[in-house]
C-alpha cells in the first residue's frame, strides 16, 4: 500500500488531521480546500488569523491565516486561500500561492513558488523552486532550482505504478511525494507522480519517475558509452 506512513511520521506534525483516514499517500491533497475552509471558519475575524509579521511591502490576502511567529517578508506574495505555520518565513520575493499549506518552522525562499501543496513541518524551498500539487514531508530541503513538475504534456490523469500494479490517482495535475528526510541536489527534477521514500538523498540534475525506495542515493552517471544514466 502506498500509504502515508510510508513516506511520514505525519502523526507527529501540526498537520496531521490532512493525513487521517486517507488510503493512499496523495489523497490528502484532496482535503486541502475543505481543510483550509476549516480553518477559516474556525478563525473568521481578520486580526486572528494574522498572528505573525507582515513586513513593509509584502502582500497577503484576506483567506490567509498567518500562525504565531510565522514572518512574510517585504516583497513576498501570499495569494491565498493559504496557511502559514507557526515560526515559518515566506522570504523576499516568494509566490505562495492558492491551496498552499505550510507546517510549522518551514521555509519558502526567493523566486520559489508553492501552489495547492503540504509543507510538513521543517521543510524548506528556499531558491528558485516550483512546488506544484506536491507533499514535502517533515525536514525535507530543495536545492536551489529544483523543479516538482505536476502536470503531464498530454494532460491526461496521473496514474501511479508499483509492483506490476497501476493505481489511478484520479488527478490530472500531481506533483511529487517526497518521504521525512528527502534531500534534493540543485537543479533536481521530478516528473509528474514520482514517490521518493524517506531518507534518500538526490544528487544534483537529477531527473526522477517513478518510485524510489527508502534511504536510496539517486545519482546522475555519465559514462562514455550514453550521455547519461540515473543510479539508486
Amino acid at each position: 500500500m502506498l500509504s502515508a506512513s510510508l513516506f511520514f511520521q505525519w502523526e507527529a506534525t501540526s498537520l496531521a488531521s490532512l493525513f487521517e483516514g486517507t488510503t493512499y499517500v496523495w489523497e490528502a491533497l484532496n482535503r486541502i480546500d475543505s481543510w483550509l475552509e476549516q480553518q477559516l471558519e474556525t478563525i473568521p475575524s481578520g486580526r486572528e488569523r494574522c498572528l505573525g509579521v507582515i513586513q513593509p511591502g509584502a502582500f497577503v490576502g484576506e483567506n490567509v491565516i498567518l500562525a504565531k511567529g510565522a514572518v512574510v517578508e517585504t516583497g513576498a506574495w501570499v495569494k491565498g486561500p493559504a496557511y502559514i505555520g507557526a515560526h515559518s518565513h515566506i522570504r523576499h520575493g516568494a509566490y505562495v500561492r492558492e491551496g498552499a499549506i505550510v507546517g510549522e518552522g518551514c521555509v519558502v525562499g526567493h523566486t520559489s513558488e508553492i501552489k495547492t501543496s503540504i509543507l510538513l513541518d521543517g521543510s524548506a524551498a528556499p531558491h528558485f523552486n516550483y512546488v506544484g500539487d506536491s507533499i514535502l514531508g517533515r525536514h525535507c530541503n530543495l536545492g536551489a532550482g529544483v523543479k516538482l513538475s505536476n502536470l503531464k504534456h498530454t494532460r491526461d490523469e496521473v496514474v501511479i505504478k508499483s509492483q506490476g500494479k497501476h493505481y489511478p490517482t484520479g488527478r490530472a495535475k500531481l506533483g511529487a511525494i517526497l518521504g521525512d528526510g528527502v534531500v534534493l541536489g540543485c537543479n533536481a527534477v521530478t516528473n509528474p507522480g514520482t514517490l521518493v521514500g524517506p531518507g534518500t538523498l538526490v544528487y544534483p540534475n537529477a531527473v526522477l519517475r517513478g518510485i524510489y525506495p527508502a534511504h536510496s542515493i539517486v545519482k546522475v552517471v555519465v559514462t562514455t558509452e550514453s550521455t547519461g544514466r540515473l543510479d539508486q
